[in-house]
């Protein structure tokens, strides 16, 4: 209850603030509109349909750049942790990749790809594929090796070890890398829909902006915020639920 608590008080607070600072207008209604003009944006935008389809779009290019990022980053993780020659040999070329921001590849993917799906699907899966790629070759890596003592012991195949020893022993990691990969992702596809979108919840702000609809930018920003804490959420569940020893 004491944690509850604790994790509520500052967005009391500053709900509370927000709520002053514009029934006593401390600050111009268009910069920040009052919270009940934006719950009535937020009404607005259910009634008519429009927010579930900019939240189906989002969702639906986060978790298809995130999926095919999560099927590539984690085998990539397991072999180069098995094979470091593999490792040594690739690590100049994704070093130099991970160190370039998605978000400067939009010229170039706009050129390449069009402004079409294929384009953000892309970002999407720039953004997620390091943290996943780095946290599963981090939980390989650092096995202990009487794991595979422990497999040779029990003459296990290399799918059996893989499936009851080394998957298991790297599960916290590996999890940590795709909640860690999903928050990269969600990011980098709402900042995409900004520049080069027609439907999507980082469209939805842009073109609020452009209308002079602060109330609808607030109601986008706070269904991000939902969304992403909900899928942080679900991610920790997940984790503690197939590897219950990870739980503090």
């Amino acid at each position: 209850m004491r944690s509850v608590i604790l994790s509520l008080w500052m967005p009391v607070a500053l709900f509370t603030l927000w709520w002053f600072a514009s029934a006593f207008s401390w600050v111009n209604p268009y910069l920040l509109p009052r919270p009940e003009a934006v719950f009535a944006a937020f009404i607005e935008l259910c009634e008519n349909g429009l927010l579930w389809v900019h939240v189906q779009s989002s969702l639906g290019r986060a978790f298809g750049g995130y999926i095919i990022a999560a099927l590539i980053a984690l085998p990539m993780g397991y072999f180069f942790a098995k094979y470091e020659a593999l490792h040594t040999q690739s690590r100049l070329i994704l070093e130099s990749l991970r160190m370039i921001p998605p978000l400067s590849l939009i010229p170039l993917l706009i050129l390449w790809l069009g402004i079409g799906e294929t384009a953000k699907l892309t970002i999407v899966l720039l953004a997620s594929f390091f943290p996943i790629y780095l946290n599963a070759y981090s939980g390989f890596k650092q096995l202990d090796y009487r794991y595979g003592e422990l497999a040779e012991t029990l003459n296990l195949s290399t799918f059996e070890k893989i499936q009851h020893i080394e998957f298991p022993g790297a599960l916290p990691a590996v999890f940590t890398g795709l909640r860690l990969g999903f928050g990269y992702s969600w990011r980098a596809l709402v900042s995409a829909e900004l520049i080069a979108a027609s439907s999507g919840l980082g469209y939805l702000i842009s073109d609020a902006s452009e209308m002079a609809r602060t109330d609808q930018v607030f109601v986008g920003i706070f269904m991000i915020a939902i969304l992403g804490i909900l899928g942080d959420f679900l991610f920790q569940k997940a984790l503690f639920k197939v590897a219950p020893w990870s739980k503090k």
